[in-house]
């Protein structure tokens, strides 16, 4: 028998590493004999740099950038030399969590960051890149980032305007004479789920502005500032689009990437999966275990366990999904590649037990096992 496990990590307790082992050594009881495969999850956010770095053998390289607000910091990312690729998370230098309550506030925070990463990875000979841009501090339309790379943007002075979607205001030129060299050389692979527009209000300076520090007068001229940047844009590259499905993503980096970068917008996990080459494992499989710390009604849409589950069908697989815990609208889940699910706590607890490390992995394990053994019996029935 073989087994493909991919598990998304369950937040706050297991990673995607430790809940695929819990899950292992329940059916390893039941099958000693099993040829299990453990495939890193993630679903384009957090994680995703560990998945496909994990899963190719790759390594993590760390340099010194420029955090939300100006500050240098340490950001982490990911390489497979062999493959001349970068997996990055935006966040690691751009992302709300770096910076303290106070210090949120859209009109000064930058991208600037995430073009240090690039550059260095471009130092380093990588060409492809695959970035999640989840999490994100700005509102800057990615225009820090773009600055980072040699983009130029200026005021009616000729001076560079500042950082922060504040910028956005003051500019009247944009140049890409300067930029790097090496971009066309490069591909850039975006995970990205959001599907808002750069403008308007479902754009992103109203939707996602104000978990960022922005006040109503703040999103008014955001918006503004961004429409005006976006119709500069369309002087330089015709072919841009502040419409486009995702624009809007971290306060515009999805624009940036399209219209400065030739950047492809992808689902998350459809890029993780196909990083990490799941497919060829699912495709000899008996069975395909997947799951998250929490199946809803919500987990259809882009989750990574439904991602699983979606390819595995294609080969028709059995799906089945372990989870931290179910709601009562989980069993739409059903209608979407997993063919049953588990939620793994035995008694009631608190949450707090419930996340705890040791726990989680025990009762994993242990649901593992009582699932497995069911197989085992229905397999000798027939």
């Amino acid at each position: 028998m073989k087994v493909t496990i991919a598990i998304d990590s369950f937040k706050g307790s297991l990673s995607t590493f430790e809940a695929g082992s819990a899950a292992s050594d329940g059916i390893k009881e039941v099958y000693p004999d099993a040829d299990i495969v453990i495939s890193p999850l993630a679903d384009g956010g957090e994680g995703t740099v560990d998945a496909v770095v994990a899963s190719a053998t790759g390594e993590y390289v760390s340099v010194l950038v420029h955090n939300p607000i100006g500050e240098i910091i340490e950001a982490r990312y990911g390489i497979i030399k062999e493959r001349n690729l970068a997996v990055m998370e935006m966040s690691a230098a751009a992302g709300i969590t770096l910076i303290s309550d106070g210090d949120k506030n859209p009109l000064n925070t930058t991208t600037y960051g995430v073009g240090e990463m690039i550059k260095d990875a471009l130092s380093k000979g990588m060409r492809k890149f695959v970035i999640g841009i989840g999490g994100s501090a700005t509102n800057d339309g990615g225009v820090g980032m773009l600055q980072a790379l040699g983009f130029k943007f200026t005021d009616d002075s000729g001076n560079d305007v500042p950082f922060g979607a504040k910028g956005l205001e003051k500019i009247c030129s944009i140049s890409d004479a300067e930029k790097d060299s090496r971009l066309s050389e490069c591909e850039f692979y975006i995970a990205c789920d959001v599907k808002n527009p750069l403008c308007g209000d479902n754009g992103c300076s109203r939707i996602y502005g104000p978990q960022k520090g922005a006040t109503e007068d703040m999103i008014k001229d955001m918006d503004l500032w961004l429409s005006h940047y976006a119709d500069l844009t369309k002087k330089l590259n015709k072919e841009s689009d502040s419409n486009y499905p995702g624009s809007g993503a971290a306060g515009g980096m999805g624009f940036a990437f399209m219209a400065y970068l030739g950047g492809e917008l992808k689902s998350g996990i459809e890029l993780v999966m196909a990083e990490t080459g799941i497919e060829e494992q699912i495709k000899d499989s008996d069975f395909v275990i997947t799951g998250e710390g929490r199946l809803d009604g919500q987990s259809y849409m882009g989750k990574a366990p439904i991602g699983v589950a979606k390819l595995s069908k294609k080969y028709g697989k059995t799906v089945i999904a372990f989870s931290g815990a179910v709601t009562d609208d989980a069993a739409v889940c059903n209608e979407h590649g997993i063919d049953a699910f588990f939620p793994i706590v035995k008694a009631p607890c608190s949450l707090l037990d419930a996340m705890n490390k040791e726990n989680a992995y025990k009762n994993l394990k242990a649901t593992a096992v009582q699932v497995f053994n069911l197989i085992k019996v229905i397999k000798k029935a027939t």
